[in-house]
């Protein structure tokens, strides 16, 4: 009996040459595609990408290395709106992290911010052979629309898609769900029994995992939740957060706040309702930044090492594009820094 596979050899699985055959082109067609050239148009882009997609082709990085031309170039691509990326230190300390790293390396870093208009801008740029590799940095899991493209172009996420780790992607991240965890077991040993949660997002990969962690601490400690709101990670949103904990008919004597920018809102609507922190309602967050320095009293939080996350991506965005195996999940390390609002 004989049987017939398109795209893939039975012993090797997906080839180039099915690639090329599936989208209709050239075997050097496609070939120019997943190596980045310039000269090809969108449209034969668009079908080679389909058909790398649909078969599950994975390019041999080590072997397109030695024909590829170097640009000596990384991007760190931000999925986010301007104005939160602005606003938002969190981006500041991971980019001033990789900048450092790849100052010390023969590559170039470029700060590529997604456009609100035309997205696929930024995708591309990044596809038509301007750099070496990417760094995909947001709070969001919008940033899955990049999975694709990690398939023609070394690619480093710093946080989790939308739908899980797998062998094809490569992420440095934080585990958020222990870092919750962590911050919520402080309060739990300072003698806390009743202890609400601002959640940040739950469209967001780390939103969801904070929350859960937060859930596991008191399940673990056999406590019930006293109260869960949902911010966006900014200051606003933790005081209008804190503001519908406070209107609940459950009370109260800490709360967990997903990130340092929440937490501060919440600590200016205690202040304002004269609840003392932390004698009334004790407060612990995630993120070591000015947010958690420059409050009173300053804010007990969950360090995530950013500056370091972003030098460790690079470090690994850099054995990707010299054809190095990487797990596919690289942890950065958390620390609990206690101070006055716990």
């Amino acid at each position: 009996m004989t049987t017939e596979a398109t795209g893939s050899d039975a012993l090797s699985g997906p080839t180039l040459v099915g690639v090329a055959e599936l989208a209709g082109v050239s075997r050097s067609t496609a070939s120019r595609v997943i190596n980045g050239s310039p000269n090809v148009t969108e449209e034969t882009v668009a079908r080679v990408n389909e058909a790398i997609a649909r078969l599950g082709y994975v390019p041999n990085r080590a072997a397109r290395s030695l024909v590829r031309r170097r640009t000596q170039t990384i991007a760190m691509v931000i999925p986010e709106r301007t104005a939160e990326f602005f606003a938002d230190p969190y981006f500041a300390e991971v980019i001033q992290g990789a900048a450092m790293y790849a100052s010390s390396t023969d590559y170039s870093l470029t700060l590529l911010i997604e456009s609100e208009s035309d997205p696929a801008k930024a995708h591309r740029f990044l596809r038509r052979g301007n750099v070496d590799g990417a760094l995909v940095l947001s709070h969001y899991s919008a940033s899955s629309d990049y999975l694709e493209l990690s398939r023609s172009l070394p690619v480093v996420f710093g946080v989790r898609p939308a739908g899980g780790i797998d062998a094809e992607i490569h992420i440095v991240d934080v585990d958020n769900d222990s870092a919750a965890a962590l911050a919520t077991e402080h309060l739990i040993e300072t003698g806390r029994t009743r202890i609400a949660t601002i959640s940040g997002p739950q469209s967001t990969s780390a939103g969801r995992e904070r929350q859960r962690g937060w859930h596991r601490a008191l399940a673990d400690a056999g406590l019930g939740e006293a109260g869960c709101e949902e911010g966006d990670y900014t200051p606003a949103s933790g005081a209008a957060a804190m503001e519908r904990l406070l209107a609940g008919a459950g009370g109260f004597d800490a709360v967990f706040a997903a990130s340092a920018q929440m937490a501060a809102g919440a600590l200016e609507v205690l202040s304002s309702r004269g609840i003392r922190v932390p004698e009334d309602v004790a407060v612990a967050t995630i993120d070591n930044n000015v947010f958690t320095t420059t409050t009173t009293p300053p804010l007990t939080t969950v360090d995530l090492h950013t500056a370091g996350k972003g030098a460790t991506m690079v470090a690994t965005l850099e054995r990707l594009i010299r054809g190095e195996h990487v797990e596919a999940m690289t942890p950065v390390p958390i620390e609990l820094v206690r101070r006055g609002s716990s």
